[in-house]
C-alpha cells in the first residue's frame, strides 16, 4: 500500500512539473514571446486611456471651480446696464 501511494505521488509530481515546463517552454518560443508582447502593449494602451480619461475629469473639475470662483458662468448684464461712460477716467478730451 505504501509503495503504491509513492507510485501514485511520484506519478502526479512529474506530471504537474511536466506541464509546468511546457508552459514555460510554450512562453519561451517566437509565438509565446509575441502574444507576451501584445498582452503588455494592450495593457500599456488601457493604462494610457485612464491615464487621459483621468485628466481630462480633472481639467474638467478645475474648470468648473475656476468658473464658479471668477464667476464666468453668471448671466451677461442686461442692455442697459452696458451703456458705456462718456470719457474714460484719466482721458482727456484733446488727447483724442
Amino acid at each position: 500500500m505504501r509503495r503504491l501511494f509513492w507510485l501514485a505521488m511520484g506519478v502526479t509530481i512529474g506530471a504537474l512539473v511536466v506541464r509546468k515546463l511546457s508552459a514555460a517552454a510554450e512562453r519561451m518560443t517566437p509565438a509565446g514571446i509575441l502574444g507576451s508582447f501584445a498582452d503588455g502593449l494592450r495593457q500599456l494602451a488601457e493604462a494610457i486611456g485612464d491615464f487621459g480619461a483621468d485628466v481630462r475629469a480633472a481639467a474638467a473639475e478645475r474648470e468648473a471651480e475656476l468658473r464658479t470662483g471668477t464667476g464666468l458662468d453668471a448671466p451677461l448684464p442686461a442692455r442697459a446696464q452696458l451703456a458705456l461712460p462718456a470719457a474714460l477716467p484719466g482721458r482727456h478730451a484733446a488727447d483724442n
